[in-house]
């Protein structure tokens, strides 16, 4: 088959990748796309959207793990078989959706998830906690300093509640991302853990010449941390390697993504920090990045207890303290970061200060600054 350059869409192959998403909308979201009107929290966990031709929509949100089984998924089909025509969808924050089309069979819906135990939680709308978005971590991930999953899950564990119910202030977004290359919406979340490393790379000279392209290594540095050198082995062989210079390497991981054999995952340098007050939403104030609030915390399969009880402490201080639809950002930006820090019991050190090389736009260089007790 030629290409005539007189008929360039003869023959042509237009359906190549994947399917038109249309196709699989529920046929109330096809009859009404584009004409809603408007929607309403009925429930938490469960949504419902009005048309301009009076159709309505009910969704019933549940929690997923972002890492599930075929047997899982499997299951979730057999629900959408039974109460909405096969059809689901997945959110970006991993939360699976069941769509109806009538009032009358939310509660039947409702009750079959309920009788499968507890895989299958009904929540994170309006004023509660969102299913938490998250990397691969150990499970799959190279470059990681902490878990996804498993801290993830320790943490939604002690918060459940807040998940299931709508008793906060404003909706609560919450990320983890296990390494500062961060793939997951740690820099515009409310509450993010991220992994971190905090020791350079350490080279593997017996190894480097066999898996790696020197040149490739020196320039996936972002900081020119790494230079070529010779290197004499135990036998007495020169080689060509390289060597890291500690003071100016970020610990980001970008040379372990092209060179196998400089890794710097660690037991003991590798934990995770905690950032705060980041939002997309412009409805009050506008969007917003995350802060580092606590520089680093230890590593402690499997339930990491430092980790959890550090989101669980920010979360309620500011469930106790704000004002109704103040997001944690906006809250602390009104009593200041400074009480912040004091009303959530975090020590402040000289690693939550703003250091990088734009840092005179985000200093406090005014007479304004709010000085209370937990400062000294």
């Amino acid at each position: 088959m030629g290409y005539d350059p007189e008929n360039p869409m003869k023959d042509r192959i237009t359906d190549i990748g994947p399917p038109h998403y249309e196709r699989f909308f529920p046929q109330v979201i096809k009859d009404n796309y584009g004409k809603w009107l408007y929607h309403e929290i009925v429930r938490p966990g469960v949504l419902k959207h009005v048309s301009e031709s009076g159709a309505e929509c009910y969704t019933v949100r549940v929690a997923s793990a972002r890492l599930i089984s075929i047997e899982h998924i499997r299951e979730m089909c057999d629900i959408a078989d039974k109460h909405c025509d096969g059809i689901l969808r997945f959110t970006t924050r991993n939360n699976a959706e069941f769509m109806v089309d009538d009032e009358a069979k939310v509660q039947p819906l409702l009750d079959d998830l309920a009788s499968r135990g507890n895989k299958f939680p009904v929540g994170g709308t309006g004023a509660s906690v969102s299913n938490m978005v998250h990397t691969q971590g150990w499970v799959h991930c190279h470059t990681p300093a902490t878990d996804a999953s498993g801290v993830v899950k320790a943490v939604m564990d002690e918060i459940f509640d807040y998940f299931v119910e709508m008793k906060l202030p404003a909706k609560c977004k919450m990320a983890l991302a296990c390494c500062i290359n961060m793939c997951g919406a740690v820099h515009a979340s409310d509450i993010a853990i991220l992994g971190i490393h905090r020791k350079p790379p350490m080279v593997d000279n017996e190894a480097i010449t066999g898996v790696c392209e020197i040149p490739l290594a020196i320039s996936a540095c972002p900081l020119g941390a790494i230079k070529p050198a010779k290197v004499t082995l135990e036998n007495g062989d020169e080689i060509k390697s390289v060597k890291v210079n500690a003071e100016r390497c970020m610990f980001c991981g970008n040379c372990y993504t092209m060179c196998p054999a400089m890794p710097l995952a660690d037991p003991e340098g590798d934990g995770c920090a905690i950032l705060v007050g980041g939002k997309v939403s412009a409805s009050r104030t506008g969007a917003t990045f995350s802060k580092l609030v606590i520089p680093f915390l230890p590593n402690n399969p499997p339930r990491w207890p430092e980790v959890v009880q550090a989101v669980k402490k920010i979360l309620e201080a500011w469930a106790k303290n704000a004002r109704k639809y103040e997001r944690i950002g906006e809250w602390a930006e009104r009593i200041g970061w400074e009480r912040f820090y004091e009303k959530c019991d975090i020590p402040f050190s000289d690693k939550s200060i703003d250091d990088y090389r734009l840092a005179y736009d985000t200093w406090r260089t005014t007479t304004q600054f709010k000085f209370t007790s937990h400062i000294k």
